[in-house]
């Protein structure tokens, strides 16, 4: 049994197909997925396919490669949080990959999130690509972790350095690897998967993007986390079923999920 801790099931290449994609999760032993928030037009899509199926969650966030795109502030994110279905913050982050010029209205945003999280009690969703530095620092500085006052949360789609991911987990977070963990070239992140507790770690799919071995190149689905958690068993000589019952009890403990 699978939880994905990261798609985008309201993209239009995926939400059109709703039924087939809900019906390979069941088939893929995939009972719940967490449908994340990019930008704030498009939330209520993301908030009513929360509402729309019980095994479906939610978050609420404006991602850090959304330039044009409305602002969210402090207390708006704190007012869309209220709602049992949304059970995070986020994606929120720092992308120094995808854009170039000043970016500190990226930083303002990371920092906008952190501070919603805090009040709200909902665990942060942060992305970080060529911002690892900014983005450890912002989050010590905003108090993101547990052990200052925050609820800390997970470093999605993880393709860090191990010294990044161990400054994270320090602070309470866990780390989630996608379909990228499977890919031939991805040795330096398999090292790190190898490396760290499997009570540290997520699994995800970030679909419509990122489809592991053996669907790399095809459209990215829910379902498919089960062959991430496969690869992940394998890399680490445990049992599949010893992954997805510790990745799926550690998604249920960060986002406060009851069995």
């Amino acid at each position: 049994m699978y939880i994905d801790s990261h798609c985008h099931i309201n993209f239009p290449e995926l939400a059109a197909r709703m039924p087939e994609i809900l019906a390979k999760m069941a088939e893929n032993q995939v009972t719940h997925a967490l449908c994340v928030s990019v930008d704030l037009p498009d939330f209520p899509q993301v908030l009513a396919l929360a509402h729309q199926h019980p095994h479906i969650y939610a978050s609420v966030g404006v991602h850090p490669d959304y330039e044009d795109t409305p602002e969210p502030s402090v207390e708006q994110l704190v007012q869309l949080a209220d709602d049992p279905k949304i059970i995070a913050i986020g994606e929120t982050g720092l992308d120094y990959f995808r854009l170039e010029g000043d970016l500190e209205w990226q930083r303002e945003r990371f920092r906008t999130h952190i501070k919603a999280s805090r009040i709200t009690r909902k665990p942060l969703i942060i992305h970080t690509r060529s911002a690892s530095e900014d983005t450890i620092r912002i989050m010590r500085e905003e108090g993101a972790g547990t052990e200052a006052g925050g609820v800390a949360g997970v470093m999605h789609c993880f393709t860090e350095s191990l010294e990044v991911a161990r400054a994270a987990i320090e602070m309470g977070f866990y780390i989630s690897f996608s379909g990228i963990v499977t890919f031939k070239s991805a040795k330096d992140l398999q090292a790190v998967a190898l490396e760290l507790p499997l009570e540290r770690i997520l699994i995800e799919t970030d679909s419509p993007y990122l489809a592991p071995v053996p669907f790399r190149g095809r459209m990215n689905e829910p379902g498919f986390v089960a062959h991430v958690g496969e690869y992940i068993a394998k890399l680490k000589g445990v049992s599949v079923e010893q992954v997805a019952e510790q990745t799926t009890a550690n998604f249920r403990t960060l986002f406060n999920v009851p069995a």
